[in-house]
């Protein structure tokens, strides 16, 4: 760490504790970022801690759907954003339209809205999942139709799970987890034939069909801190192997291609974090009426997931 990190994250300290602020960052910001923030976590972890943290006021180190969450799930509370571009491409890939002509099509279809979407989609849905969540979610859910969005891939392999059900399929896709390939890893197994693929769902059906463990980024994390074995090909974006070197120095941990990177995620830095608190903004700010419709979509997730 150079002396201008230390002074920068000393400045942070000070400035979080002056201004009542708890800092929020996802697993997938780089290892300078986290070590800074109070939580760390997926999704959904994520969106807990934001409903029980006790401060007045929220630093979000992440895109812009997660700072949406935080700021419907606490209309009372002030969310920041540490950098109002940083966003992600999924959370466009479906628009409303789609959803009133599926609803139109399927009487009894739920709309099961992945929570990498826009507030705006949120307030179309019925429930909102994240990936360590949604198979337990969508089994709770009494319709037989579930329509999955945005992201395809996760819901082919939620699909899979719960055979009852019919699925209706978006083209939404992650492009970090797309760009995985099943080439890059038979490539990477030849080089590490003995380590374990731990795969997030959001990647293709043929790179989970390599796969030794399917699991969210904290599952994955929880999966390679428990087992046994000592090397891992990670297939996820590499802002993970910060926790995981930090829980696991032990271990070793290979990704297979150099493409294994949000640019989104990599805009947030110690310098936007410390201008963010020194001017509590970019502020997330959401309509009443949208988050409340919103936010029914949110809650009905965190009851289904307990």
């Amino acid at each position: 760490m150079t002396a201008d990190q230390q002074t920068i994250k000393e400045k942070i300290k000070k400035l979080q504790k002056e201004k009542d602020v708890v800092i929020l960052a996802h697993y997938y910001v780089d290892g300078e970022v986290q070590e800074i923030a109070d939580f760390v976590g997926d999704s959904y972890f994520l969106a807990q801690k934001a409903v029980d943290t006790p401060q007045r006021n929220i630093l979000f180190c992440g895109v812009s759907f997660m700072g949406e969450s935080a700021k419907i799930l606490n209309p009372d509370k002030k969310v920041i954003m540490v950098d109002e571009y940083a966003d992600c491409p999924m959370a466009h890939m479906v628009d409303i339209r789609r959803i009133h002509e599926i609803r139109q099509q399927y009487e009894d279809v739920a709309v099961v809205c992945y929570v990498n979407s826009t507030a705006e989609i949120k307030a179309e849905s019925d429930v909102c999942v994240t990936s360590s969540n949604a198979i337990r979610v969508v089994k709770a859910l009494p319709n037989r139709h579930i329509f999955f969005i945005p992201d395809n891939n996760l819901g082919r392999y939620v699909a899979e799970q719960i055979p009852e059900k019919d699925f209706i399929f978006h083209d939404g896709f992650c492009h970090v987890h797309t760009s995985i390939s099943a080439e890059q890893i038979k490539e990477a197994k030849k080089l590490h034939p003995e380590a374990l693929v731990l795969s997030h769902p959001e990647c293709t059906s043929d790179v989970l069909k390599l796969s030794d463990f399917i699991g969210s980024t904290s599952e994955i994390i929880d999966y390679a801190s428990n087992s046994g074995q000592d090397k891992f090909i990670i297939c996820t974006e590499m802002g993970i192997f910060y926790e995981l070197q930090q829980k696991n120095p032990q271990k070793k941990f290979y990704s297979v291609g150099h493409r294994q990177f949000c640019p989104n995620m990599k805009k947030i830095t110690l310098e936007k974090v410390e201008r963010a608190l020194a001017s509590m903004s970019p502020e997330v700010i959401v309509g009443q009426e949208l988050a409340g419709r919103a936010n029914t979509a949110l809650a009905k997730m965190l009851e289904l997931a307990k």
